[in-house]
């Protein structure tokens, strides 16, 4: 991807955090990256292609820093992966609450959803695998559902501010600990 391309991605996904999907606007979007309305629109095409390119994006900044732990322990692993979406980092935090503009976007953007459903269902995937590891005997699909849900709505919660971070952590690690017995 060029570095343009990835500078107007980075600008939707500040945008968005900050004012949500309606107030993404491309003539703010083009403020914000610096560029001309033109270029937006030579890249993305239209708005809703903007939005499943924000999408994808956040997709793959969340991944960047939820790898997880190389420790070899899989239950380690699983709870890393998920316990990283929940850190008071400015970037978690922007990535975060924008995969959650975009998610409750995608009730009304039907452009949408087959991206988001492609993006959870990787998470979901790779929570399961770990899952699996750690516990055999486990229904790995369904509890890799559950937890990934889980965090978006504790997420959510701790970003509106109705539960603490730590408070968030600790019902994570909790619905982790149960999961696995």
């Amino acid at each position: 991807m060029s570095e343009r391309r990835t500078g107007m991605l980075e600008a939707a996904v500040r945008v968005i955090a900050q004012d949500g999907v309606r107030g993404l606007r491309v003539e703010k979007l083009a403020a914000e990256a610096g560029v001309s309305t033109a270029l937006i629109y030579y890249h993305f095409k239209d708005r809703a292609g903007i939005l499943r390119a924000a999408l994808e994006h956040v997709n793959d900044r969340a991944r960047s820093y939820t790898g997880g732990t190389e420790s070899g322990d899989p239950r380690r692993q699983v709870e890393q992966m998920l316990l990283d979406e929940l850190q008071d980092d400015a970037h978690v935090r922007e990535t975060s609450v924008a995969w959650g503009e975009l998610r409750a976007s995608a009730a009304f953007h039907e452009e949408l959803r087959a991206t988001l459903r492609t993006a959870t269902e990787a998470w979901n995937s790779d929570v399961e695998a770990l899952l699996r590891q750690a516990d055999p005997g486990l229904d790995a699909a369904a509890a890799a559902e559950r937890l990934t849900a889980l965090v978006e709505g504790l997420s959510e919660r701790w970003h509106s501010g109705s539960l603490t971070l730590d408070r968030a952590r600790e019902l994570l690690s909790g619905a982790i600990a149960r999961e696995l017995g």
